[in-house]
């Protein structure tokens, strides 16, 4: 490891069911709970920094923190500033629309409508491609969700886990998933420039997928992913490229 105690980890505890806060401000998710067996395994200490999540990759490039978590997409354009481990989460964009409004049922329909987005993610990067449309960004995925339920917006643009976790916990009614998702995504841990913590990383997120200890997080009830997402644990395959880049999103 760079420091054989600690572990510095920045990230932006409002992506449930990965990394979130409680009512009674207690880091928790599946992220920190992978974390945590990372540490465990490595034997060192972990501290969290909390930074919005458009600047997390800046503290991995200035090397003020190790590691960042908070379900991370692996892209080829965020690997070229810095590291990722291996890849331990599949995922896919969303698309979020209201219950009652049928005008929307793939991206094409989009066109010309009022898309919400997060800065920053590759939601953010697709959503510009789209002809004629009008981004507002939010600080909250809650807060876009709201937005949408109450007509403000006409989509929100964001990671299906993520997007499926919010609407549980902020009790969101009137909103649906469009059922075929917009990319196919990895999520990594993200890591400073040639980390020298890499392969200890990797190491022990391979050793987690075969002991089975990966599976068991997963359905944990202390990060809540098995409830909030309810697909089969994803095991995705071990890297194919340099820094484990696999999607181009």
């Amino acid at each position: 490891m760079g420091d054989p105690e600690t572990l510095i980890v920045s990230t932006e505890p409002a992506f449930p069911p990965f990394v979130y806060l409680t009512e009674d401000q207690e880091l928790v998710g599946f992220d920190v709970d992978m974390i945590t067996e990372i540490a465990r395994r490595l034997d060192v200490q972990v501290y969290y920094a909390y930074i919005p999540f458009d600047g997390l990759f800046a503290t991995l490039e200035a090397e003020t923190a190790d590691a960042s978590v908070d379900a991370i997409t692996i892209t080829p354009k965020r690997d070229e500033s810095i590291d990722f481990s291996r890849p331990y989460f599949k995922s896919g964009l969303a698309v979020a629309v209201r219950a009652d409004d049928n005008r929307i049922n793939s991206l094409q329909d989009l066109s010309g409508k009022k898309i919400a987005v997060k800065l920053g993610t590759t939601g953010a990067d697709l959503a510009s491609q789209v002809p004629n449309t009008q981004l507002v960004t939010f600080d909250s995925a809650e807060k876009a969700l709201i937005d949408l339920e109450k007509g403000n917006v006409d989509a929100v643009i964001k990671d299906e886990p993520t997007t499926l976790g919010m609407i549980k916990m902020a009790n969101i009614k009137n909103v649906r998933l469009l059922e075929d998702l917009l990319t196919e995504e990895y999520y990594g841990i993200g890591l400073t420039p040639n980390s020298p913590n890499k392969p200890f990383i990797d190491a022990a997120l391979n050793d987690m997928m075969a002991d089975g200890t990966y599976e068991q997080i997963y359905r944990s009830g202390s990060n809540g992913i098995h409830h909030l997402y309810l697909k089969p644990c994803l095991k995705p395959p071990l890297p194919t490229g340099r820094n484990s880049v696999i999607m181009s999103t």
